[in-house]
């Protein structure tokens, strides 16, 4: 029973966490943001890379990258959508 209510609550903040970076996302400027996924998607592919390599150790971080990259993509299509609508 402990173990399931110290889930949920873990879940809760790591929606908050999700909540806050999205939020510091949207306040960058779209070139700032264009250039940090560029930079992503390169960490992206050396994180591949080294996966079949046999050399990853955190294999988590290819997850992470991923969610990173769709998080401001996810803005940026936002703010297209919004000036379309103008």
């Amino acid at each position: 029973m402990a173990r399931e209510k110290k889930t949920r609550k873990s879940k809760k903040e790591e929606v908050k966490k999700a909540v806050s970076k999205a939020e510091e996302i949207r306040a960058l400027d779209d070139a700032t943001i264009n250039k940090n996924i560029a930079s992503l998607k390169q960490e992206l592919f050396n994180l591949r890379f080294q996966s079949a390599v046999g050399k990853l150790e955190n294999t988590a971080q290819i997850k992470k990258t991923r969610k990173q990259i769709a998080r401001m993509k996810t803005v940026l299509t936002e703010r297209k959508l919004a000036e379309a609508r103008k």
